[in-house]
């Protein structure tokens, strides 16, 4: 008996078990010998340089404060038998409801979808989720259990903000990868193929395993990308132009002019140290430099080093001086311009920010506007990468730091594929390991792949003073032996925040403005931290928010906002040049009276971590 319920759902039909069924033991068999064969050369590459010693296990620090984390809410709930009594009962009462649906179903009824479980989920889009019991039955547990382990975390009481947070954090972290779509008896898709394929699936996916062990050196280097298919200076980051200076910590880049005037102002763009800068120039279709040069700028970037033991000790003064401060002596050198739009991304914007506060309190004026991309300066609202800030983790990373002088390039990428661990971590998983597919060519995860250490004294100071202490707007950050102040600020500033950012929340990001001294643009485009800045006018993806000033709360603001479709690029380019009132000059060439050291992108992005 088989019908449609009216939410479209099918009952159980007998001979959809069919695909499940091995065909070929023999082949199986086999094939499943070759597999573990291929997972002992993996184990064989996770052990390797732990046994020689290069290589120091801290996998038991994050379990150790996740157990700590989880055991005070489960605290909670075991302390009072009447409480512990509520939470198994309402857990059981959602399971026998499950259970009462299946058994419904093997028998041939049609059953409806209950209302409370979620029907959009990619990781469940094969049919068989819903069509067969087995797999149905899986499902509905799984989110049944996820909401509940959730709920024990809403619900416990006496637990501290950073705590709950944390707990929270961890409860989702475990429920991704405990989902029944990340294993092979538990996913019909996956199930289908293994069986189709006698195994062989399971054999590639292993070697790749090993593989991917054996590039992180004994670490699990996840491959979201097929990187052989890209190269930096060759068919990515490939906008012409120059380097015209270097110093210990950055090389400063000047783009060749392509209109005949440009504007006066040159503009310099600060990216993140924690990434490279290319992913504002990923290719001619979907570059912002590239763009921005073809609006008439005259576009400079800073290209950190990508440091190694022999930076240690360069802090945010270091970056402030060695990198800001020495681009804009360049500047001036190559076009013998005084004054500077800059722009700041992410943790760039934030040292930008706070470098604008040193330089009021100076009275250097160079810089004459500041646009900041995704970049908080009040980090209240900073989201779930505050999970991994208190005194005992950090005192945890540096001591890491101070054995090798820096941290690597790999744990921060870890950290920030775990902020959307569904999409960033478990397909690939599943793909590459299960599946055992190659993943497709796409430029910006190959970006993302490319990672970048962090110098110790720099990224020790940015934890604790901007995560763990919010000094930055608080007024009591220290840099170069002066106490700054963003209300010493009182230069334009383009505040540019992106709706679905889990880096830098727009809520975050608005809260920040209101610290500063001047006029703040606060803008919100769509999409997250990365799509929602590189976003092509041509394209006609998404959407912005422009509004009043950043008064009062950040959902009036998003309430009153006008929402326009497209770009922010444009709305940009308009307030940069209603700065200076839209002054030109002939184009300038790349470098102006200094020698060039070579051509763009340069070395220091090319180097890997």
């Amino acid at each position: 008996m088989t019908g449609k319920t009216a939410d479209g759902f099918g009952s159980f039909d007998p001979k959809s078990v069919d695909p499940y069924i091995v065909k070929d033991p023999e082949a199986f068999a086999v094939n499943l010998a070759r597999t573990v064969e291929q997972l002992g050369k993996a184990a064989s590459a996770w052990l390797a340089p732990r046994e020689s010693g290069e290589k120091t296990d801290t996998m038991a620090e994050p379990v150790v404060d996740m157990v700590k984390t989880l055991s005070k809410v489960s605290e909670y709930w075991l302390s009072d038998p009447r409480r512990t009594l509520e939470a198994q009962t309402y857990l059981l009462g959602s399971y026998f409801s499950i259970w009462s649906r299946t058994l419904q179903k093997m028998g041939g009824e049609t059953v409806a979808e209950p209302d409370d479980i979620p029907r959009n989920d990619k990781r469940f889009s094969d049919e068989d989720w819903v069509k067969n019991p087995f797999f149905d039955f899986l499902r509905q547990a799984y989110f049944v259990t996820s909401s509940w382990a959730d709920k024990m975390v809403r619900d416990a009481e006496g637990l501290d903000e950073h705590t709950r947070h944390k707990a929270t954090f961890y409860v989702k972290q475990i429920s991704s990868a405990l989902s029944p779509a990340n294993f092979v008896t538990t996913n019909p898709q996956l199930y289908r193929e293994t069986v189709a394929s006698s195994g062989a699936n399971l054999v590639k996916g292993m070697q790749m395993l090993a593989e991917d062990l054996v590039a992180g050196k004994g670490d699990l280097r996840l491959r979201q990308t097929d990187t052989s298919k890209f190269a930096v200076g060759e068919n990515i980051a490939i906008t012409p132009g120059k380097v015209v200076a270097q110093s210990d910590v950055c090389q400063i880049i000047q783009y060749d002019a392509a209109t005949e005037t440009v504007l006066k102002r040159p503009l310099l763009i600060c990216p993140p140290w924690i990434n490279k800068f290319y992913v504002l120039d990923l290719n001619p279709q979907k570059s912002f430099i590239k763009w921005a040069v073809d609006q008439g700028q005259t576009v400079f970037v800073i290209s950190w080093v990508n440091p190694d033991e022999r930076h240690a000790a360069k802090d945010w003064e270091s970056y402030a001086r060695e990198g800001i401060g020495f681009a804009l002596d360049s500047i001036k050198a190559a076009t013998g311009e005084d004054d500077v739009n800059a722009i700041g991304y992410c943790v760039g914007g934030t040292l930008l920010a706070a470098t604008l506060a040193l330089h009021a309190q100076k009275g250097d004026q160079r810089i004459r506007s500041a646009t900041l991309f995704t970049t908080q300066v009040d980090f209240t609202y900073a989201g779930d990468l505050k999970v991994f800030v208190d005194e005992e983790q950090i005192g945890q990373i540096e001591a890491r730091m101070k054995e090798t002088g820096y941290l690597d390039g790999s744990k921060m990428a870890t950290a920030f594929n775990m902020l959307r661990a569904s999409d960033l971590i478990w397909p690939y998983f599943v793909n590459n390991y299960l599946k055992g597919q190659d993943p497709m060519p796409f430029d910006l995860l190959y970006w993302n792949s490319d990672s970048t250490r962090m110098p110790a004294a720099n990224h020790s100071f940015y934890l604790r003073n901007c995560y763990l202490e919010n000094n930055l707007t608080k007024g009591a950050m220290m840099l170069a032996g002066k106490k700054i102040s963003l209300n010493d600020v009182t230069i334009p500033i383009y505040n540019l925040a992106a709706k679905e950012d889990h880096i830098a929340p727009a809520k975050s990001v608005f809260v920040g403005s209101q610290f500063f001294g001047g006029d703040v643009t606060y803008v919100m485009a769509g999409s997250g931290h990365i799509a929602g800045v590189v976003n092509p006018p041509d394209k006609g993806k998404y959407q912005f928010w422009t509004g009043g000033k950043t008064e009062g709360t950040f959902e009036d603001w998003v309430a009153a906002a006008h929402e326009t479709p497209g770009s922010w690029w444009p709305h940009w380019q308009a307030w940069i040049e209603g700065l200076d009132e839209g002054k030109r000059v002939p184009a300038r060439k790349s470098g102006g009276t200094l020698n060039t050291l070579e051509e763009a992108p340069g070395s220091y992005v090319r180097a890997r971590a």
